[in-house]
């Protein structure tokens, strides 16, 4: 079984999402099917099919969630830590004048664009433990740049 680590807003979102799914999305799917079968011949019924298939990747969501709230590790995060962490928010300055900062966060709650990265990827994995001060290489499309922590949230 593979850790996985999850903030307190991240847990918060997946058991709203589950919450939906069961209390909203899956009687809504139950009531489509029913409205189905009362049409008769379900070999050539084209919203019967469709609902079933909703249905089924409905459930297969809340086995999901449901697997990934029991596995979790709410991260707590170290706002004092003087190396990275999973929760540490880094902050870094390239030779080339860039400046980067990223959340170390689960795999779960991985989001680059909005600048959550896992702890499970290259970068994330290159940060784990790491001080400020460290130096580290950066690849981009244009080739490698250097970096350098400044920061650790």
């Amino acid at each position: 079984m593979k850790d996985n680590y999850i903030s307190k807003e991240g847990l918060v979102k997946t058991k709203e999402e589950l919450e939906e799914l069961k209390n909203v999305k899956r009687p809504v799917v139950i009531e489509k099917i029913a409205r189905a079968r009362e049409q008769g011949d379900l070999s050539e019924n084209a919203e019967y099919h469709e609902a079933r298939e909703e249905q089924s990747f409905i459930e297969g969501k809340i086995k999901e969630l449901e697997y990934v709230i029991k596995h979790s590790i709410v991260i707590k995060s170290d706002k004092k830590s003087s190396v990275v962490n999973i929760g540490s928010t880094v902050h870094a300055t390239c030779d080339n004048g860039m400046k980067i900062k990223y959340t170390i966060v689960g795999h779960t709650e991985a989001d680059p664009a909005s600048g959550k990265i896992s702890n499970e990827s290259p970068l994330g994995k290159a940060f784990i433990g790491k001080p400020i001060g460290h130096e580290f290489e950066l690849n981009i499309p244009a080739g490698k740049i250097k970096c350098k922590i400044d920061k650790i949230d």
